[in-house]
């Protein structure tokens, strides 16, 4: 079962501020009457502490920043299994919490953003991706070079790099500098072919792809992100965890996303 943790924190918000609300409205007034010194019960002295931790907490995940943590590399080398990512929520427009209805429009995603949304298939997951085609281009990529509106995105400084299975074996993978229109970040290629695709973004949805281009779910195998699905906009690492050696990586620790 997925659990959805905004609804779950928007009920116990909602839960300690009735049950404070009811303390204070029905019994508090009676109990202070019958001993000026009476103590608040346990489940109402609770509800007091809880309720405003709560109530900041749901405001601020809802509108303003939102913490992620990576589970997969399909993001590599930008973001590692293990980082722990802040996402902008009202970078791309001001939404009702839970049911995710917009209410102030505000900026559109960019080309090379990295982007949080609710996977198509299964709205209940979240995924993230760069975003490569906005509504109305056309991506071609084919033989693992990536064309936008006919034109080919450059990649520099080819490098081999080698890298380290689940299961413990070494593997070599490309690494490129892709250069798009307002950024330009690293990526990762294996040396056998991948998974072609060829276009036309409909309206009011996007293109994505992860930067680890050969081991990534994205929109060439499921199709595009809708502008309802969108969450936010990553912006920087608070914190990064190696599983592997148990450590903190921290050389990553507060670094922009790009």
């Amino acid at each position: 079962m997925i659990w959805d943790f905004s609804a779950l924190l928007f009920a116990a918000t909602i839960v300690s501020g009735l049950l404070w609300w009811v303390d204070v409205k029905f019994f508090k007034k009676k109990r202070l009457a019958r001993n000026p010194n009476a103590k608040d019960p346990a489940w109402a002295d609770y509800a007091r502490s809880f309720f405003p931790i709560l109530l900041f907490v749901f405001i601020l995940r809802s509108f303003l920043v939102e913490p992620y943590r990576i589970p997969s590399g399909s993001m590599k080398p930008t973001l590692l299994v293990g980082d722990f990512i802040l996402v902008n929520k009202f970078t791309y427009g001001i939404r009702l919490p839970i049911i995710d209805k917009e209410i102030i429009p505000l900026n559109k995603p960019d080309r090379g953003d990295v982007m949080v949304f609710r996977f198509p298939p299964e709205p209940k997951i979240n995924f993230i991706k760069r975003v490569i085609g906005l509504p109305g281009d056309k991506i071609i990529y084919k033989n693992k070079q990536l064309f936008v509106n006919g034109e080919l995105i450059p990649k520099t400084d080819p490098q081999i790099v080698t890298l380290t299975a689940p299961d413990g074996q070494p593997y070599r993978v490309r690494e490129f500098t892709e250069t798009l229109p307002h950024v330009s970040h690293h990526i990762y290629e294996h040396l056998t072919p991948g998974q072609d695709a060829e276009v036309v973004v409909p309206e009011g949805h996007y293109f994505v792809m992860g930067d680890n281009r050969d081991e990534s779910d994205d929109s060439r195998f499921w199709g595009f992100v809708p502008d309802e699905n969108i969450i936010g906009k990553a912006f920087a690492l608070w914190m990064s965890w190696d599983g592997e050696h148990y450590r903190v990586r921290f050389d990553r620790v507060g670094t922009a996303i790009k």
